[in-house]
């Protein structure tokens, strides 16, 4: 299964085209769609995004009934009933031939991306963040993570 690992900040130019990082491009090598799917994440201020394999590969176990609707969503996204919602409004991005993506005006609105895109991996998918507002998320993420493993002594 595909894996995308770390973080990358790479600069946006001025036609919206950002340079997939090469790891991420190198987990998506094998893939008939060179490219990403993407979309403004309801979670996060980002753009969640993965490769056409995982979409394709989830919706052929729903067809199979080897998971309910419910399973394919919780799955995918992690929460039920998302996934007509979000299929609305992703966007299929093919990469160039130097590896680059043009990223939509509403995409990098939905995250305030401008001149910088920050690609964290996230496992099977990864996310595309303005490079600030990631480096805040992550720094209130860490020090919670830090209070809450104080208090329940589990830290090492």
């Amino acid at each position: 299964m595909t894996s995308f690992l770390s973080t990358f900040v790479n600069k946006v130019d001025r036609k919206g085209r950002v340079s997939v990082p090469a790891p991420f491009r190198a987990a998506l090598s094998d893939a008939a769609y060179q490219g990403i799917i993407a979309y403004p994440s309801l979670k996060d201020p980002a753009i969640d995004a993965f490769g056409r394999a995982m979409l394709e590969d989830l919706n052929q176990r729903r067809l199979d009934k080897t998971m309910s609707d419910g399973e394919f969503e919780q799955a995918l996204l992690g929460s039920d009933n998302m996934i007509d919602t979000i299929m609305a409004m992703a966007h299929e991005m093919p990469f160039d031939g130097e590896g680059r993506i043009m990223l939509p005006t509403a995409l990098a609105e939905s995250a305030n991306i401008t001149d910088r895109a920050a690609f964290v991996g996230r496992g099977t998918r990864f996310q595309i963040w303005a490079p600030d507002t990631f480096e805040q998320h992550q720094q209130d993420s860490v020090a919670a993570l830090r209070a809450r493993l104080r208090e329940t002594g589990d830290g090492t």
